[in-house]
Formats: C-alpha cells, structure tokens, sequence
C-alpha cells in the first residue's frame, strides 16, 4: 500500500486523539500515545505541475508546486534550518498527504530548547491559528498560542521562502505562495515529549521541532540582512568578510542565511582566521565544515551553521571569515553598511590562503554572512536598531560603533557578565513600516521593520539575554505619527518580555537641522521619548536623547556630538552614548550572582514569563 494510504488510515484514528473538552472521557487511541507528525497527515499541499489535480491544500482545489519547490532547494526530506531550527520538509512524492490540518492532535515530538518551531501556513480568509499545549517528561504541561499567515495573502516580511506560482486544476497561476517557520517560547530546562495542536483546521503544520540552537553557545558578532540586491555577478569568487568579535571563546562557528533568496546557494568551502592585515591572515586559515562536509547548499530562505570548530577567539579582536561561492552569484542577501573593508578574490578556492595577494577587490557589505558565536559565556545583549547603531558616519575600519565601545567596556568589567554584543542595527530601518517589501531583488536595503524581524534578529539568535530597542526617528521623518510608532515599541517589548529576553528601549536622538526633521517631526519624536520615560513598558529605558542633546537648543545635537549631518553622531557622539549605559542594566535576573568557588557567572536559561504551567 503506498504511503498516502496509511497515513489516511492513520488519520481517521489519530482525529479520535484529543481529549474531550472539559477533561472528559479519553479514548484508545489517546491511550496509544502521540503519533509522529508525518504519521498524522491528512492534507495534500504539492502537486506535480504535469498533475494539478493530485493535490487541493485550500480546499478550492489550489495546491503548491513540486517544481517551484524544488527550484527553492526544499526537495523531499531536506533538512531546512530556519530561525536557528530545524526542520524536515515532508519527505513523500507530490500528490501524497505531507501535512496535518491542526485540530487537536498529539504530536510526538521531543527535546529541550527555547522555543517550538512549526513549519506553517493557513488557508482561508487570513491567518489563522488557536491555543495548543506542550507536554513535559516530568507530567507538567505548558499552553501555548499559534498563528499562521495565510499562504497567499501573508506578510512577505516574515514568510520562510516564497514560491511563484500556484497550481489549479485550470491551470497555473502566476501568484506568490508562502511558506512560515513560526516560534513559540518553551519554559526553560524541560524535556518535551509530545505537542498537542491547536484546534483550527484552516492551521496546516508540515513539520514541528525543538528548537536548541542556542544551547552552549555566546553570539559575539553578527549582521542583519537588510535587503536582496543584485552582486557581482560572482562565479567562482572567495569572499573574505572582516569582522570584529565582541566577546571571545574556545570554540567557534559561523551561520550562513539565505534569506529573502527565490534560489539556493553553494557555499563550497570555509575558512577562519584572526585577521593581520588587511586580506591578509595571522597564521593559515582552518578550515570549516558542515555537518562534516568541506561545503553547504542552502536553500531560499534557510541557514547553514558550521560544525563547532576548536579555534581561540580573542575578544575585540577582527577575524577573517573567508568562503568559496563554486556557481555564479548574481543576487545575494546583504547587510549593505558595514563600515568595514572587506575582500573579493580572482577566480579560484582561496579560503586556505594566509596571503592577500589573491584578494585584489574590496567590499564594503556582508552579503551571506550573519553570525560569528563562541563556545560556552553568558549569552548576549542584541542591540536593534538603525544607522546610528549600524554606525553609519562613524571611522571606516575603526570598530567605533556604538556597540563596539559598549562591548570593549563589558570586557573591561567584572560587575556583571561580559555578554557577547549583536549589533542588528540596519541604515535606514522603521520601527513599523518595511523599506525593503521582503521578496525579490531590490536596490533597497533599509530592511523590513524592526516589527517584522524581531524574531529572526532578536529571539533567534545565539542565547539573548537582553535587547535594547533604538529606532524610530526613521519612522517619524517619513511622517509616521508617533501613536504608531508607540504601538510598534509596545509590541516589540511585549514578544521580547514574553520570550524571557530583558527588554531595554533608548529614547530617540535630536535631529534638528537635519533634512526631513522639522519642528513639527520634533514635537512627535517628544511624544514618545515621553512615553518611554514615562516607563512601565520596558524594563530600563536608556535615555540616549538626554546624553547628546544640546541644551541651549534640545532639539539639536551638542556639536561635538555631531558627525555634521546633524542626523547621526559621530565617533564622539557614538562613544558618549556606550559610556551612558551602565552595564548592571544589561544583567537580567537570572544572571546577577556568580559563584563563590569558580568566580563564573550563572548561564541557566531564564524562566519565561508567559508559559503557564500545571
């Protein structure tokens, strides 16, 4: 019998799973236990292009293209890391059942990590979703709530990949598909063993897993992407990315994202060094691998993280991230401000190389490259914002952004942790609104807003511990009022609370006499520097407006502050802002006391304030 007919045999069983509401009756097959997720498919979503009619995902008789997947890299069983995930797309043929329409199943599903992460998309008139419920090894049970944008009319901001077409019975139609990976928090330190599903059949799930790529590992650089550009074209080309650490380990790796890409890309080797010069290496670079092979494909929308590597990461220290592109690159993700030179080399695998000479053009973006963590520390302090933490107007090469002086004093200190420091500022980034839509190839790199990469910059990344919130004078010069901009801070205080992160904000900087500020944009960006003060939202609020204000004139900068574009401050004015922060305010609860005997400081993950338990 092929496969699709057991899973359908499965199914009828499996809807007999849930309990009665009100904590009725169980059945037999509760009793049998939670089913592996593939063994609970009832739903058809990819066909064939050649067979439309195999499939009906909406029920109208639409249904996601075999081919276009494919062309994505998500072929059958591939592994798909996402958001620090991982997930195993449906390893059956199109036209088979590949996922279950949420309705009260139980789930097996084990592992400890900070969060649940389902592969998702709804189907129906906008998103859908319900409450659903985790189960622990030792009898508790946690709630949980979960949303699915629609897969046609979802946010592009957020979705996973994004497919071109969608297959009828009449035919195909040119129309964007999108897939999501949504997280929700799990309490810390606990064992799942089983997932309950929301009852919401519009819901559809095609994979589920724990997420614990955080566990054991200390974020000490990385980037944001903030757009999809075109490149090159690169072929053939090794990419040497400098970048400066924050805070230093015994270990290392490095995370590769293909983000907002339509296509895979090769990564066909990768080395690290600690930089001497320039291109140049201190020493020959060692090697990278990933899951024990010399390269990656990842595919649209997905990352790669390198095996752990034994290498010494010295703290404040520029390293050499070097990786071989085999195929031709003509677009590619990027964080277009890096304030940094890097290096483009002559054809050829010149990632081993400790000279320069190879090297014989300079970059002045990241593309592809997005996180250097550490082995082992107390997790990290995520700073997001705009060009003022991206360090736009600051020294090229210098490592003078503000969270580069922050990070440089936490290394200096033994008053609270030395958190690694994540700059996630991106030039030209809104709170609430997207510069870049999300999809395609686009000359825009200001980002999607703050709102809509919370999760993949700030909750996703390499054990965050506390976040600082500095944006919106972008918002309010494009004529954003300041209610909406108010609403946008709340909601990104609230997701991060919800996860256990220590939510900071920073009011927002005079710009007086710059382009696009008047006195009335002024007046808004008062109103909420005055709601921020005004507390309860945020845990501290870092008051970075009253640290370079000018007092004759408070809707301007102090001159010494200004890099002269009376927008952004320059090196001064950046360094000014670090010194303010004083660091106990970064040091959530959990991470306050150290021990008498080792002198190390608590790592345990915090409990998170939103699960309920019993």
């Amino acid at each position: 019998m092929r496969r699709g007919g057991v899973c359908s045999a499965v199914v009828t069983l499996a809807l007999l799973v849930v309990l009665v509401p009100g904590g009725g009756r169980a059945d037999a097959a509760e009793r049998a236990g939670p089913l592996p997720l593939e063994r609970l498919f009832d739903n058809t979503a990819v066909s064939d292009d050649a067979r439309p009619g195999e499939a009906d995902f909406d029920g109208a008789g639409a249904s996601v293209s075999a081919q276009d997947l494919a062309a994505a890299g998500w072929t059958p069983g591939r592994t798909l890391t996402v958001q620090g995930a991982r997930l195993v797309w449906p390893g059956w043929r199109a036209g088979a059942p590949d996922n279950v329409r949420a309705d009260g199943q139980d789930v097996r599903v084990t592992g400890r990590g900070d969060a649940l992460a389902f592969l998702v998309a709804g189907t129906g008139d906008g998103a859908v979703g319900g409450a659903g419920e985790v189960a622990y090894a030792d009898g508790r049970r946690s709630g949980y709530g979960l949303t699915a944008p629609d897969w046609r009319t979802g946010p592009l901001a957020t979705k996973a990949v994004a497919l071109p077409h969608v297959n009828t019975p009449g035919g195909q139609l040119a129309a964007r598909v999108r897939l999501y990976v949504v997280t929700v928090p799990l309490p810390a330190e606990r064992d799942v063993v089983a997932v309950r599903l929301p009852r919401a059949p519009g819901l559809h799930v095609f994979a589920l897993s724990v997420r614990d790529a955080g566990r054991g590992w200390t974020g000490s650089w990385a980037a944001s992407t903030s757009g999809y550009p075109a490149v090159g074209p690169w072929t053939g080309r090794t990419l040497r990315l400098v970048v400066h650490t924050s805070a230093g380990g015994p270990r290392v790796r490095v995370r590769f994202d293909n983000t907002f890409a339509s296509a895979p890309v090769r990564i066909g080797r990768a080395a690290v060094a600690v930089q001497s010069a320039g291109a140049a290496a201190r020493g020959v670079p060692v090697g990278l691998t990933f899951g024990g092979a010399a390269g990656a494909e990842i595919p649209a929308g997905a990352q790669a993280y390198s095996d752990p590597l034994a290498f010494p990461v010295p703290g404040g220290a520029n390293l050499l991230v070097s990786f071989w592109l085999p195929g031709t690159v003509a677009a590619a993700p990027v964080h277009r401000l890096a304030v940094q030179r890097s290096y483009l080399s002559e054809p050829g695998d010149h990632t081993a190389d400790a000279s320069a000479t190879a090297y014989t053009s300079v970059l002045t973006s990241w593309p592809l490259l997005t996180g250097v963590d550490v082995g082992g520390g107390p997790g990290s302090v995520v700073l997001l914002g705009d060009s003022i933490t991206d360090g736009s107007r600051s020294t090229l090469d210098a490592n003078r952004r503000w969270p580069d002086v922050l990070a440089g004093r936490l290394r200096e200190q033994s008053a609270v942790p030395r958190f690694g420091v994540l700059n996630q500022g991106i030039s030209g980034n809104r709170v609430v609104t997207d510069r870049y839509p999300g999809d395609g190839v686009s000359t825009d790199t200001a980002g999607v807003s703050a709102v809509n990469r919370f999760d993949r910059d700030v909750l996703a990344q390499s054990s965050p511990r506390t976040a600082v919130v500095f944006e919106g004078v972008n918002d309010l010069r494009a004529g954003t009022p300041a209610e909406q901009v108010i609403a946008g801070l709340r909601q990104l205080a609230d997701r991060g609370r919800a996860r256990g992160v220590r939510m900071l904000a920073a009011t927002i900087l005079p710009c007086g006499g710059s382009a696009g500020c008047p006195a009335a944009v002024d007046a808004e960006r008062t109103a909420v520097n005055d709601w921020l003060r005004g507390g309860g939202v945020f845990d501290a609020v870092l008051d970075f407006d009253a640290v370079v204000r000018d007092p004759a004139r408070p809707a301007r900068m102090l001159p010494a502050y200004d890099s002269g574009d009376h927008l952004h401050p320059g090196d001064t004015g950046l360094a000014a802002l670090a010194e303010s922060v004083a660091p106990a305010l970064l040091a959530p609860a959990g991470q306050t006391s150290r021990s008498t005997t080792t002198g190390a400081w608590s790592e345990a993950p915090l409990p998170l304030r939103s699960s309920r338990s019993t």
